[in-house]
Protein backbone atom coordinates (compact mmCIF):
# COMPACT_ATOMS: atom_id res chain seq x y z
CA UNK A 1 0.00 0.00 0.00
CA UNK A 2 2.82 2.42 0.87
CA UNK A 3 4.41 1.83 -2.53
CA UNK A 4 1.20 2.87 -4.28
CA UNK A 5 0.94 6.02 -2.14
CA UNK A 6 4.57 6.89 -2.87
CA UNK A 7 3.96 6.39 -6.60
CA UNK A 8 0.97 8.72 -6.33
CA UNK A 9 3.12 11.38 -4.62
CA UNK A 10 5.64 11.09 -7.45
CA UNK A 11 2.94 11.26 -10.12
CA UNK A 12 1.32 14.37 -8.61
CA UNK A 13 4.74 16.02 -8.19
CA UNK A 14 5.66 15.55 -11.86
CA UNK A 15 2.19 16.60 -13.06
CA UNK A 16 2.51 19.86 -11.09
CA UNK A 17 6.04 20.31 -12.42
CA UNK A 18 4.90 19.77 -16.04
CA UNK A 19 1.82 21.99 -15.76
CA UNK A 20 3.19 24.87 -13.66
CA UNK A 21 6.96 24.62 -14.09
CA UNK A 22 7.53 24.13 -10.36
CA UNK A 23 6.29 22.04 -7.44
CA UNK A 24 6.51 22.60 -3.70
CA UNK A 25 7.25 19.70 -1.36
CA UNK A 26 6.54 19.73 2.39
CA UNK A 27 9.05 17.48 4.14
CA UNK A 28 8.49 16.37 7.73
CA UNK A 29 11.46 16.10 10.08
CA UNK A 30 13.18 12.73 10.14
CA UNK A 31 16.68 11.47 10.82
CA UNK A 32 16.53 9.97 7.32
CA UNK A 33 16.23 13.38 5.61
CA UNK A 34 19.60 14.81 4.54
CA UNK A 35 19.87 18.55 3.92
CA UNK A 36 23.64 18.68 3.47
CA UNK A 37 25.45 20.05 6.50
CA UNK A 38 22.59 22.53 7.04
CA UNK A 39 20.15 20.16 8.72
CA UNK A 40 16.79 21.25 10.17
CA UNK A 41 16.27 24.34 12.33
CA UNK A 42 14.28 23.96 15.57
CA UNK A 43 11.18 25.40 13.89
CA UNK A 44 11.59 23.08 10.88
CA UNK A 45 11.88 20.08 13.19
CA UNK A 46 8.47 21.01 14.58
CA UNK A 47 6.70 22.14 11.37
CA UNK A 48 8.68 20.58 8.52
CA UNK A 49 10.40 22.38 5.66
CA UNK A 50 9.08 23.48 2.27
CA UNK A 51 11.35 22.78 -0.69
CA UNK A 52 10.78 24.18 -4.17
CA UNK A 53 11.67 22.23 -7.31
CA UNK A 54 11.46 23.65 -10.82
CA UNK A 55 11.66 22.05 -14.23
CA UNK A 56 15.20 23.39 -14.87
CA UNK A 57 16.69 21.68 -11.80
CA UNK A 58 18.78 18.54 -11.99
CA UNK A 59 17.37 16.02 -9.52
CA UNK A 60 16.51 12.31 -9.37
CA UNK A 61 13.34 10.81 -7.90
CA UNK A 62 13.77 7.05 -7.55
CA UNK A 63 11.98 4.38 -5.46
CA UNK A 64 13.64 5.68 -2.27
CA UNK A 65 13.22 9.43 -2.60
CA UNK A 66 14.55 12.61 -4.15
CA UNK A 67 18.28 13.22 -4.56
CA UNK A 68 19.24 16.80 -5.45
CA UNK A 69 21.64 19.64 -4.80
CA UNK A 70 19.50 22.41 -3.32
CA UNK A 71 20.60 25.96 -2.60
CA UNK A 72 19.81 27.47 0.81
CA UNK A 73 20.67 31.17 0.67
CA UNK A 74 23.85 31.04 -1.39
CA UNK A 75 25.05 27.66 -0.12
CA UNK A 76 24.45 24.56 -2.27
CA UNK A 77 23.75 21.44 -0.21
CA UNK A 78 23.60 17.79 -1.29
CA UNK A 79 20.16 16.57 -0.18
CA UNK A 80 18.16 13.38 0.04
CA UNK A 81 14.45 13.41 0.85
CA UNK A 82 12.95 9.96 1.48
CA UNK A 83 9.58 9.63 -0.23
CA UNK A 84 8.03 8.43 3.06
CA UNK A 85 8.92 11.77 4.69
CA UNK A 86 7.13 13.85 2.04
CA UNK A 87 3.97 15.08 3.76
CA UNK A 88 2.54 17.15 0.90
CA UNK A 89 3.06 18.26 -2.67
CA UNK A 90 1.41 21.47 -3.82
CA UNK A 91 1.31 24.10 -6.53
CA UNK A 92 0.21 27.69 -5.80
CA UNK A 93 -0.14 28.36 -9.54
CA UNK A 94 -2.59 25.49 -9.97
CA UNK A 95 -4.26 26.06 -6.59
CA UNK A 96 -3.86 22.32 -5.97
CA UNK A 97 -2.34 20.14 -3.29
CA UNK A 98 -1.83 16.51 -2.37
CA UNK A 99 -1.45 15.89 1.36
CA UNK A 100 -0.78 12.64 3.19
CA UNK A 101 -1.19 11.89 6.89
CA UNK A 102 1.18 9.94 9.10
CA UNK A 103 0.64 6.19 8.90
CA UNK A 104 -2.06 4.82 11.21
CA UNK A 105 -1.57 1.69 13.28
CA UNK A 106 -3.69 -0.10 15.87
CA UNK A 107 -2.78 -0.04 19.57
CA UNK A 108 -4.31 -2.77 21.75
CA UNK A 109 -6.48 -3.60 18.69
CA UNK A 110 -9.07 -1.02 19.80
CA UNK A 111 -7.93 2.57 19.20
CA UNK A 112 -6.10 3.76 16.08
CA UNK A 113 -2.93 5.64 16.96
CA UNK A 114 -0.98 8.01 14.76
CA UNK A 115 2.68 7.18 14.37
CA UNK A 116 4.88 10.27 14.57
CA UNK A 117 2.22 12.61 15.96
CA UNK A 118 3.78 14.37 18.93
CA UNK A 119 0.67 15.39 20.82
CA UNK A 120 -2.99 16.19 20.32
CA UNK A 121 -4.44 19.61 20.85
CA UNK A 122 -5.98 19.88 24.33
CA UNK A 123 -9.59 18.77 24.29
CA UNK A 124 -9.24 16.64 21.19
CA UNK A 125 -10.41 13.08 21.72
CA UNK A 126 -9.81 10.02 19.62
CA UNK A 127 -12.71 10.92 17.34
CA UNK A 128 -10.35 12.80 15.03
CA UNK A 129 -12.19 16.10 15.43
CA UNK A 130 -10.23 19.24 16.23
CA UNK A 131 -6.89 20.25 14.85
CA UNK A 132 -3.41 18.90 15.28
CA UNK A 133 -0.29 20.96 15.84
CA UNK A 134 1.17 19.17 12.80
CA UNK A 135 -1.32 20.73 10.37
CA UNK A 136 0.27 22.99 7.80
CA UNK A 137 -1.89 25.74 6.38
CA UNK A 138 -1.13 26.97 2.88
CA UNK A 139 -2.54 30.17 1.38
CA UNK A 140 -2.84 29.66 -2.39
CA UNK A 141 -4.22 33.09 -3.18
CA UNK A 142 -2.02 35.29 -5.35
CA UNK A 143 -0.97 38.58 -3.85
CA UNK A 144 -1.07 41.60 -6.13
CA UNK A 145 1.53 44.32 -5.98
Amino acid sequence: MDGNLNNLKKYVFFEFLNLAGRAFVVVRYSDNVILGNRGFTAEEKENGIILVFNSRMNFLWDDYGITATLVFGTSPQKCFIPVDDIAAVYSPELNAQFVTSPQLTTVNSQQPAVIGQKERVKGQGTSGKGTSKNVIQVDFTKKRK
